[in-house]
């Protein structure tokens, strides 16, 4: 491989590092929608999961490589024959397969966690990259907390990887521990100093304990990596990953002194912020780089006499190149499906037509109660009824109570199974009587670990969305809903969660199997 190449590989590991994240976990049709959209945005290695884990990650990883068309479809496994195996059989109807296999390097990991000596992780490496030869040609290897290893060590690994038939070197920092300089010098010694280091490609997977994951990573393309693993958002464990939008927009700002490609189509990736956010639950946060709901907005008085003399004064790169849109006014309660279905495919969006129909429904709706429909507007209740179109639990109707010295109230109609139960509570708020009401309706053991509303747009009649994350029995789901009336949001978020709490089929991969690269 040409170590040169003005290339460098966009690796997302949203659906298996991201889903790490504590609250994260997403259901397979969640994870299939988030990869169909990342092979569509470009993304060149899709990490599908870690198929040994748990049956779940294993349908995900199975299904995700049937249906993606152009990515490669990686799956993750320690270095034992068992995982390597199941990894293997769960991507044979990948297009494009890879097996990512990887072990532990640092001395405080060899002594602790695989009470192995370096004798032993030698061997280890040679033999999990072969026998996972046996099943693709494709096979990265990765030094897991490869920043804390001894140099010497690291480079005898790196060499016996690439001996046994490795294409890809991926070089973690797993606890977010280096720096830039730092990491550059690691990826220039393994290139330098470890035979045939030519023949493969060199990775890096950046977290970000320390805030440095993004840096980190860049410093290592300055090196010679050619591949970059990062999240949409930066989810992960902990601190989180490398973010991708970041990753991707500072290639695309700064080819002055970075003059390498990637294959994203930039204008994606608000969108794929919104999904991956939508999915999670995880908000973000208003000055988030490159997504951020404030990443464009400039409100200093300075600051806007020079983006009406010239924008470049005070922006790097246009909002339209991330997919951010100005704020617009186009439609209302008289616009017609014509006009709608224009406006949503201007967006992104391409509904059948059942969920069109539903969607056109609720924006009329919407615009008859709010004076100004935005585009904000119209992502969020598309995305909602994405989210909520497979329910089999349906909120019908629901009236609240509440105010100075009087005790909330709800009262509430699911459909459930076809069947309209009707209940009336009350609570100590009215949320919490919405809530009861639920649990009176269809009881379960399901506790709530979070609730979360966020305002779509500014003003009074602006959209809620919330998020709801529930736990049962170690199974975490989050469910959203959106409305101009919070507590029917509310209502909406809770029964998607308590939908996806019934249908979910991963099971909870043991301790044993936790992993932090």
């Amino acid at each position: 491989m040409n170590t040169q190449s003005q290339k460098v590989l966009i690796f997302d590991t949203t659906l298996r590092d991201g889903e790490q994240s504590p609250g994260a976990a997403m259901t397979l049709e969640e994870k299939i929608q988030i990869a169909e959209f990342l092979d569509e945005m470009g993304v060149d290695i899709i990490e599908a999961g870690f198929p040994i884990s748990s049956a779940g990650d294993f349908a995900a990883v199975k299904e995700i490589a049937r249906v993606v068309k152009n990515s490669t479809v990686c799956g993750l496994s320690r270095a034992g024959f068992k995982d390597i195996d199941a990894a293997g059989e769960a991507l044979k109807g990948a297009r494009r397969p890879r097996i990512h296999t990887f072990i532990s390097t640092s001395p405080v990991h060899m002594k602790h966690k695989l009470q192995m000596g370096e004798n032993a992780v030698l061997e280890a490496v040679g033999a999990s990259v072969t026998r996972a030869r046996n099943f693709t040609d494709d096979v990265q290897w990765s030094a897991e907390d490869a920043t804390r290893t001894e140099k010497d060590f690291l480079c005898r690994t790196v060499e016996t990887a690439i001996h046994s038939g490795a294409t890809v070197i991926n070089v973690p920092d797993t606890v977010g521990y280096s720096t830039p300089q730092e990491y550059f010098d690691i990826i220039t010694m393994l290139r330098e100093r470890v035979p045939n280091a030519d023949k493969v490609i060199f990775s890096t997977h950046c977290h970000n304990d320390l805030g440095l994951a993004v840096a980190n990573s860049l410093a290592g393309v300055l090196a010679g990596a050619r591949q970059v693993e990062c999240t949409i958002n930066g989810i992960g464990e902990r601190a989180g990953n490398a973010a991708l939008e970041e990753i991707v927009m500072a290639l695309r700002v700064r080819k002055d002194i970075m003059p390498y490609e990637t294959r994203i189509k930039t204008q994606m990736l608000a969108r794929a912020s919104k999904m991956v956010s939508n999915v999670t639950g995880f908000p973000v946060q208003y000055n988030k780089a490159i997504v951020g709901k404030n990443a464009f907005s400039h409100e200093s008085g300075i600051h806007q006499d020079g983006m009406l003399k010239n924008v470049e004064t005070y922006e790097i790169m246009r909002p339209e190149d991330v997919g951010v849109n100005a704020t617009s006014l186009v439609l209302g309660k008289l616009s017609g499906r014509h006009a709608f279905r224009d406006k949503l495919e201007a967006m992104g969006y391409h509904l059948d037509d059942t969920a069109f129909a539903e969607a056109f429904k609720r924006f009329k709706d919407l615009a008859d109660k709010k004076k100004h429909v935005f585009d904000e507007d119209i992502v969020a209740l598309v995305d909602d009824e994405i989210v909520r179109g497979h329910d089999a639990i349906v909120v019908k109707n629901l009236r609240v109570e509440t105010g100075t010295n009087l005790l909330p109230g709800a009262e509430l109609t699911l459909t459930v199974n076809g069947e309209d139960l009707r209940v009336k509570t009350t609570g100590d708020g009215p949320v919490d009587a919405i809530f009861k009401a639920i649990r009176e309706i269809y009881p379960h053991a399901a506790t709530l670990q979070l609730f979360q509303i966020n305002a779509v747009t500014e003003g009074t009649d602006a959209q809620a969305t919330v998020s709801v994350r529930l736990e049962e029995n170690g199974r975490t789901v989050t469910g959203k809903g959106s409305d101009t009336d919070t507590m029917v949001a509310a209502a909406y978020a809770y029964v998607n969660a308590l939908n996806k709490l019934l249908v979910k089929r991963e099971k909870q991969a043991p301790e044993a199997l936790t992993i932090a690269r």
